[in-house]
């Protein structure tokens, strides 16, 4: 699997990188730093009451998310990073200074992107999901992420929107 891993960075690297898409996936990838974008649409969410259950909700998946993926998975996995595993692999960004497995970035795109799909009309959440794959896909392409660290990150940060939003439904919104 990890020779797969390497060989999929190092043909994105040789093939798909170019100017334009460096130009539009580079922003995309800084813009998950420190979860800010997440945290800037959660904020803006919690402004307007119509979509403050949203932004709540949003807020639960992303911090459960924190705790399972950065806090334990991380720790526990402690995946080194593919720019130091492979020496031929230029990274596009600053290096990562936390583990590999799996992606937080993914994981807060697609919690934030999965809480949206569980709460919201369905035409919120093709651009959550889209700007989450995005996302997953640009850490592959900046080069600080594999491709099994990038898909953990989405399924773990997927699921816990999920959990999150069914637990809200089964606690806040029984029939009486």
């Amino acid at each position: 699997m990890q020779q797969l891993d390497n060989s999929i960075l190092l043909w994105i690297q040789e093939n798909l990188r170019c100017d334009f898409l460096t130009a539009v996936l580079k922003p995309i990838t800084i813009s998950g730093n420190g979860g800010f974008i997440f945290l800037a649409a959660v904020f803006f969410l919690l402004i307007f009451p119509k979509t403050r259950k949203t932004g709540i909700l949003c807020l639960c998946s992303l911090s459960l998310m924190l705790i399972v993926n950065n806090l334990i998975l991380k720790n526990l996995i402690d995946r080194q990073r593919p720019f130091v595993q492979i020496t031929e692999l230029v990274s596009l960004v600053s290096f990562p200074k936390d583990s590999s497995f799996p992606s937080g970035h993914s994981a807060c795109a697609f919690a934030f992107a999965g809480t949206i799909l569980f709460n919201c009309r369905k035409r919120f959440s093709i651009p959550a999901l889209t700007f989450a794959f995005l996302m997953a896909f640009s850490r592959i392409y900046v080069g600080v992420h594999f491709l099994t660290d990038v898909i953990a990150g989405a399924l773990t940060g997927f699921l816990l929107s999920f959990l999150v939003s069914r637990f809200y439904k089964k606690i806040c919104c029984k029939e009486h």
